[in-house]
């Protein structure tokens, strides 16, 4: 390191120790280069705890106001996943954003507890123990296990960073919740909106309750595929001519077990039928077919030849009767607008008991309703017999070790030995599944309480509110309108134990239902005091008013019964705007929520519930604003299950990672699409984690000596470079502030990391170095490097506290400000100043011709003309458009470049540059090759600047 000006009379100094060198991490107050996050990040916890963090952000005067998240409640039971994570950090970040924007953001965590998953858990650990308990006792335990989840999630989520009123969270199992939502149900019944009736509704035989449409998955399945032919019993119009051959009708199904329950023929109005003569096995016949599908139904059924004899209008084959395949039944063809002629034959096999499509052309035609199916998924007497056989007792869903349901194979035998089945194969499809035990559906109509959509022109309110609501992002708006507009009556009741009990009673004199304003008022009051396990416990005579009678016979309580079934769990959380927002336990929040933010699949869970309770009830939409997230997948796209072995557990990445490394997930990938995770990708996301933390590090180890109040320098003042860094940062601001508006957390992602690394460590920071370590320590060269590095410090330390939060706060520890916020989740968003463009399109100039100088550098480096670029001399020929501007930073252009000296002269073309040794000789103290070094006796191994920077200090 010395220089050769250097001669043996010349005292050997030391001038490393004169250098203003960053801090290491064995100094003493360095931001360390490790952030040991899984450790360091609970000690922040602690703070944050001691020092009431979120309250303190609720009293601080806020200039914009208030904006409530509402919290989707997750279940209480079990873990929680990586899809729980990347939903409360999105939300975490909207609340801790919003706050920085001036806003007073409450958020009230919360959790589902009723439900069928508790339930079915409880009653494991009964039934293993040996035991049987009545409703009270399983509800008790029930309620215990939910509340045990609750306290170990609220824990998973606290360590994710996640803020909030943990300690107040609201629960669906409270007892004030509870009664609010008797309360809501009770106003909806009072306007019309609830009524109790006999309807198909999907129904799972495992589980033995009806499901709501947000309860059902749709999943590949293969089901039973069967031809079959119902004979002709009377055709009083003589429409289909007289024939000396016998003459059927040929359906398709996919549920041969529905046959038993078929009270009817379905044609469509305005198609085409044909009159097909065919000889099908032995017998030739005339078969009524759908006039596009005879040639493939003829197919199917291995005709030897056919011929269409005549075809008739669907509309004109009304009244005609064919028989049923198995019982001495009649089988009336009905007119129905919804029988396609796209697959089967286009005569639908109607069956009022087993689809709603059949419930309401049943309903048309006065059939009955035939639901030969009880509750576990089993035929009744009702199914009958055929040849003896009796089908009472098969199931018609087969169980998890069967092929086939029994009832199915029972029917298609029966089927053939009539001499009705065409043809039997199988037939993959989408298929409705339970989405708590993943079986097969059924459609079986049953006495329900439901919710009617279309009472009071609902359905087009609710669509028109739809639309006043901003979607994030903009296209799901289409899935929510789809969801609502095609909907039927919401089924909301369920034959379970764990739940809130619907408020009615039934009068065992008259037989009709109690749901008056008064009686359901009491039921609230007393859910309210002893939660809504006393419905199980007290007698209706304890539970009315005094003096109260059935208002319609005035029989007395001590002749009602209860009624058994609860809510269903949505119509819990999609009244959770009422009992949340307009509670006077959270006195912060007000109805409606600026935003709710869940799951896709919410648009007809959580979203569509509340729109169609709040709607109803308050006349308008709970939410201004939706924000969807997508789903978490494996690094391959695939969705991640335990059976495949790539499910990605949060808390053994935050345990190995950090917390702060799962946020800076969160927002590598827009959240709003699905999101993939996997260990390459958290291994990449660490590595871009520590790019950031790496610029924290050398923006603050170099401010050691750095006293804001004493040394900070005017704008006006500071150093060209330096005003360029803090206009790149007025525009990283600028993107950031408006990424967070619109929920665009990726873009804060890219822009910072890009930021980080290209403006700052590939550039400004390299350039810096010189500049911080060898000019004189309190050089006002030097202060306005330090100056810029505060300032971009304190900034990205606070446009990155909404993600980041313990790193964040980690930085903001380091910093010395004036007036600081005791934590940066204190603090605002840096101010949006404008950005000086004229100087930055300057730059843009400079660093194009600076990528030219480093490429010609390094081909000189290669080619062994120059070793170290800091020894070298570059001459540049400049076109004369951009010559003036890099003659106006002559002084600044070799420090730019990373040289010792630059030479600029003028060309008529294009940009040429020469390379090659610097004229001089080599400062010792900052490597530069100089002409004036040996020129100072006292210091003749120093270039001038180097002088003037040590000459105190030897002294």
């Amino acid at each position: 390191m010395t220089s050769p000006a250097e001669t043996s009379d010349t005292p050997q100094r030391d001038y490393r120790k004169t250098l203003n060198l960053t801090l290491s991490d064995r100094d003493p107050g360095a931001f360390p280069q490790r952030g040991n996050l899984p450790i360091r990040e609970k000690e922040f916890h602690l703070r944050w705890d001691e020092m009431h963090l979120y309250r303190k952000n609720l009293t601080r005067p806020a200039s914009k106001g208030t904006y409530i998240l509402h919290d989707g409640p997750p279940y209480s039971n079990g873990n929680i996943h990586l899809g729980h994570a990347l939903n409360k950090i999105a939300k975490d970040i909207v609340t801790r954003s919003r706050s920085m924007f001036g806003f007073a953001v409450p958020y009230v965590p919360g959790w589902d507890n009723h439900g069928m998953p508790i339930e079915n858990a409880v009653v494991r650990s009964f039934r293993e123990a040996g035991k049987t308990p009545d409703r009270v006792t399983l509800r008790r335990a029930c309620r215990k296990y939910a509340q045990k989840w609750v306290n170990i999630q609220r824990e998973q989520f606290k360590r994710l960073g996640i803020w909030g009123d943990w300690d107040h969270p609201y629960l669906t199992m409270d007892s004030g919740f509870e009664s609010k939502i008797v309360e809501v149900f009770g106003e909806m019944a009072t306007d019309g909106y609830i009524y109790r009736g006999l309807r198909p509704v999907l129904w799972c035989p495992v589980c033995e309750t009806a499901l709501a449409d947000a309860e059902v998955e749709y999943d590949q399945h293969i089901s039973n595929s069967i031809y079959i032919r119902f004979p002709l019993k009377s055709d009083p119009n003589g429409v289909l001519g007289s024939s000396s051959i016998p003459v059927y009708a040929a359906i398709w199904t996919t549920t041969p077990w529905t046959i038993p329950a078929n009270l009817a023929l379905a044609v469509h109005p305005d198609a085409e039928y044909a009159l097909v003569n065919a000889e099908i096995g032995s017998e030739r016949a005339l078969y009524l077919i759908a006039l596009p599908l005879v040639e493939a139904t003829m197919g199917i059924a291995r005709a030897a030849e056919f011929q269409i004899v005549r075809t008739i209008r669907g509309s004109d084959l009304e009244n005609i009767v064919f028989s049923h395949p198995l019982f001495d039944r009649p089988s009336p063809i009905l007119l129905a607008s919804y029988v396609t002629m796209d697959t089967g034959t286009g005569i639908v096999h109607t069956a009022p008991g087993h689809g709603k499509e059949d419930f309401e052309t049943g309903k048309q035609y006065g059939l009955e309703v035939l639901n030969p199916v009880d509750s576990s998924g089993r035929f009744t007497v009702e199914a009958g017999a055929y040849q003896g056989k009796v089908f009472a007792g098969l199931r018609v869903v087969q169980a998890e070790e069967e092929e086939d349901a029994p009832a199915n194979i029972v029917l298609i035998e029966a089927l053939h030995h009539s001499g009705h089945l065409l043809n039997a194969g199988k037939y993959e499809h989408t298929y409705p599944h339970c989405w708590r035990c993943h079986s097969p559906l059924i459609f079986r109509a049953t006495v329900q309480w439901f919710m009617s959509i279309d009472h009071k022109e609902f359905r087009q309110r609710a669509l028109e509110e739809i639309q006043s609501v901003k979607w994030f992002p903009k296209e799901s708006v289409n899935r929510i309108t789809n969801m609502v507009s095609g909907r039927p009556d919401w089924c909301v009741s369920r034959q379970r134990s764990w739940g809130v009990g619907i408020p009615a009673f039934y009068c065992e004199e008259c037989g009709d239902a109690i749901l008056t304003k008064e009686s359901v008022q009491a039921v609230a009051d007393m859910v309210k005091s002893e939660t809504s396990d006393a419905w199980y416990m007290k007698s209706p005579s304890e539970i009315l008013p005094s003096g109260f009678g059935c208002p319609h016979c005035g029989a007395a309580p001590d002749r009602f019964r209860k009624e058994t079934d609860v809510l269903d769990v949505w119509f819990d959380s999609g009244s959770s705007n009422r009992a949340v927002l307009e509670s006077p336990d959270w006195p912060e929040l007000s109805w409606p929520a600026d935003l709710y933010l869940e799951g896709g699949d919410q648009h007809r869970g959580w979203f569509n519930s509340s729109l169609m309770v709040a709607a109803s009830t308050r006349g308008g939409a709970p939410y201004k604003a939706v924000v969807t997230n997508g789903w978490t997948l494996d690094e391959n796209g695939e969705a991640m299950h335990k059976s495949k072995g790539n499910v990605v557990d949060p808390l053994a990445v935050v345990e190995k990672y950090g917390a702060d490394v799962v946020r800076w997930w969160v927002v590598s990938q827009d959240f709003m699409e699905d999101t993939r995770c996997g260990e390459n990708l958290l291994k990449q996301v660490s590595e871009m984690y520590r790019r950031v933390r790496n610029t924290f590090r050398f923006l603050l180890n170099n401010l050691y000596d750095f006293d804001p109040y004493r040394d900070t320098v005017p704008a006006s003042e500071m150093v060209e470079l330096d005003r360029w860094a803090l206009a790149k940062f007025a525009n990283l601001t600028r993107t950031c502030i408006s990424a967070y508006e619109q929920f665009e957390f990726h873009r804060v992602y890219q822009a910072a990391l890009n930021f980080c690394a290209t403006d700052l460590s590939s550039f400004y920071l390299d350039v810096l170095k010189d500049r911080l370590y060898a000019s004189k320590a309190d050089s006002r060269e030097r202060r306005s490097a330090q100056t810029a590095l505060h300032e971009l410090a304190s900034g990205l330390a606070r446009l990155l506290a909404p993600i980041l939060v313990h790193t964040s706060e980690e930085v903001w520890d380091y910093l010395k400000l004036p007036g600081k916020a005791v934590s940066v989740h204190l603090a605002g968003f840096p101010s949006l100043e404008a950005a000086d463009e004229e100087l930055i399109a300057d730059y843009e100039c400079i660093l194009e011709v600076r990528d030219a100088v480093q490429g010609a550098l390094e081909t000189s480096r290669q080619a062994g003309v120059i070793g170290n670029p800091l020894e070298a001399k570059v001459t540049l020929k400049v076109p004369g458009d951009i010559l003036p501007l890099l003659q106006s930073r002559r002084d600044q252009l070799s420090s730019l470049f990373l040289v010792s000296q630059t030479f600029l002269q003028t060309a008529k073309y294009e940009l040429e540059i020469e390379t090659g040794l610097a004229e001089g000789a080599k400062c010792a103290r900052c490597w530069l090759v100089k002409e004036d070094v040996g020129k100072n006796l006292e210091h003749p191994a120093l270039c001038n600047r180097c002088i003037g920077a040590v000459t105190a200090l030897f002294s």
